[in-house]
């Protein structure tokens, strides 16, 4: 009932086609950076969708665009609260991803070897992502990088725990199968936030 309401990742609803490509992955790292901060998750996709709208879909071009253009595209996107700070970690991150990943963050991954926490603090190294914001792009990567599976944040333990699911990833993931674990998690993690109601969730799924 649950995937049937929340059917999307929010990779996804920011036009996002998420593939293990240098392109796709870099975007989820600009929806990670903006979901990072303390803004409402539908305006941080609204605004990265401005961002791709604008051809900054790849860190050449998001570092080549000047500053005011990406406040522009925020602010288009209704992102003003952070936006000129956002704008700059947007083009300070576009550097560190072309200096140390050569726009690709398929090294960034082969490079932790399949250890979580390695990949974990190498992503807290681009300005405006810490703990939760890597939590947020491991979460949704875990949709194509399947070592990854059944990756788990607290925000989605949070949201199985008020459905009365079990709060383990792994019996978590035995209820939908590896694949779709990934749309599981982002849409546990509406629950938890609120933007999907666990009461109605669960009222639903008990009247069928």
């Amino acid at each position: 009932m649950l995937l049937d309401r929340q059917a999307r990742t929010y990779a996804e609803e920011a036009g996002i086609a998420l593939a293990d490509r240098p392109t796709p992955l870099y975007q989820l790292l600009v929806l990670t950076t903006l979901l990072s901060t303390r803004i409402r998750a539908c305006v941080a996709i609204a605004a990265a969708r401005e961002l791709f709208a604008a051809g900054y879909r790849t860190p050449q071009v998001m570092e080549a665009a000047s500053w005011q253009d990406r406040v522009d595209a925020l602010g288009r996107g209704h992102y003003r609260r952070y936006d000129e700070r956002t704008a700059t970690m947007l083009g300070r991150a576009a550097r560190l991803c072309l200096d140390r990943w050569h726009g690709d963050l398929r090294r960034m991954h082969r490079e932790a070897d399949g250890d979580r926490d390695a990949l974990r603090r190498l992503l807290t190294e681009f300005p405006g992502i810490g703990p939760t914001g890597a939590d947020i792009f491991l979460r949704e990567a875990q949709t194509v990088w399947p070592d990854l599976r059944p990756y788990a944040d607290r925000r989605t333990l949070a949201g199985a725990k008020r459905l009365g699911l079990p709060a383990n990833p792994g019996r978590l993931a035995g209820l939908v199968g590896d694949a779709d674990f990934g749309r599981l998690a982002s849409a546990l993690v509406r629950v938890a936030l609120g933007q999907e109601s666990a009461g109605e969730v669960s009222r639903t799924a008990a009247g069928r």
